[in-house]
């Protein structure tokens, strides 16, 4: 209990400076006793103290709560932000200090003393909230200005030019997938893997769901996650920031890659589309799985089994062993068979690749 006792120490010199300051002051205006001793400073400073160290024993837990609170606050806090919101802090106090010089010297009591107290709590307040919420764009300007030095500093020979890959940002829904532990493991993807906090923080609800799927879709990315971080030859990072002015998790991915100057990985068609109208470099899991299946032509011949009906009228879907669909016109009546189709088009698209396709036996009776 030693911070309850400097509680009590904290009232008791408070009460002695009042007493000794202002009792002599209360008593000869009360008129209490015409005695000098009762008026002596000395006197009052003592009965100050004993007067607020016992009102001490009524307040302190309630101040010790206080500060408790206050501690715990601050220890949830990530390094970064108490460091930024200190700066602003001091930041704030030392403008409240320069501006309050020339009201000191007023000889209006409220200018003088009120004012001036005033002003350093509402600029000191201000300085933190600045400092603690802008934390984000300071470090980009830090990040900016020792990228510009390093650029100075290194003078690259021509052709032979050293860069540092840019972190890869994964979002939750590329951690579920899990294609992106193999990716990792061939050594495809360079650079130092970042993952935010509050993905993590979206992947232990959805594995704390109620519903069976999302629950095991969930456990399977942080599966993927545990895998990754132990098991494969990747740095991983665990950016523990937030931006809480934020509320959706693929706004605070676009904007820590702006932060940090990083690469979005996912297969979120959607956050693929947002980022490129925001000019955030984007990495699509299915953009790499297009660009690697066999390359599938107009005009070639395919064998495929026609499983079921499509959507437009008389069409059947067959699939590729790769999962790519193919949709043949007029493959309606082979449903269950195994049929030779001709390919008429192709497209791909970051959502997937869907080919066209239509009998070839139809083909030569026409």
């Amino acid at each position: 209990m030693v911070l309850k006792k400097i509680v009590h120490l904290f009232f008791v010199i408070t009460g002695g400076t009042l007493g000794y300051l202002y009792m002599p002051k209360i008593i000869g205006f009360l008129d209490f006793t015409d005695a000098k001793w009762v008026s002596s400073p000395y006197l009052s400073s003592v009965l100050g103290a004993i007067i607020l160290f016992l009102i001490s024993y009524w307040l302190a837990d309630y101040v010790v709560g206080f500060l408790r609170w206050i501690e715990d606050g601050l220890i949830k806090l990530p390094a970064g932000d108490l460091f930024f919101g200190s700066l602003g802090l001091i930041v704030g106090l030392v403008v409240a200090f320069l501006v309050t010089i020339p009201l000191v010297d007023i000889q209006i009591p409220f200018v003088s003393k009120v004012l001036p107290l005033f002003l350093t709590i509402v600029l000191g307040y201000l300085g933190f909230q600045v400092g603690f919420r802008r934390r984000e764009e300071f470090v980009s300007l830090l990040n900016l200005g020792r990228k510009e030095r390093d650029k100075k500093k290194s003078i690259p020979e021509e052709g032979n030019e050293n860069t540092i890959p840019m972190p890869k940002i994964l979002d939750t829904s590329v951690i579920i997938d899990g294609r992106i532990a193999d990716i990792c493991q061939t050594n495809f993807l360079e650079g130092t893997l970042v993952i935010p906090q509050f993905v993590l923080g979206e992947l232990q609800h959805i594995a704390d769901s109620s519903d069976v799927l999302k629950r095991n879709r969930g456990r399977r990315g942080l599966d993927v996650l545990n895998r990754i971080q132990k098991e494969l030859p990747v740095k991983v990072e665990i950016y523990e920031g937030d931006f809480e002015e934020i509320s959706e998790v693929d706004s605070k991915l676009i904007k820590l890659a702006k932060v940090i100057n990083g690469v979005v990985v996912t297969n979120d068609f959607n956050l693929n589309k947002v980022s490129d109208l925001q000019g955030v470099p984007v990495l699509n899991i299915n953009d790499l799985a297009n660009a690697v299946k066999p390359v599938v032509l107009p005009g070639e011949e395919l064998a495929v089994q026609v499983i079921k009906d499509g959507k437009e009228h008389n069409q059947g879907v067959a699939y590729l062993d790769d999962g790519t669909m193919i949709v043949v016109e007029e493959g309606r009546e082979y449903i269950g068979k195994k049929i030779e189709v001709l390919i008429t088009s192709v497209l791909q698209t970051s959502a997937g690749r869907m080919i066209f396709a239509k009998p070839k036996l139809l083909e030569k009776a026409l």
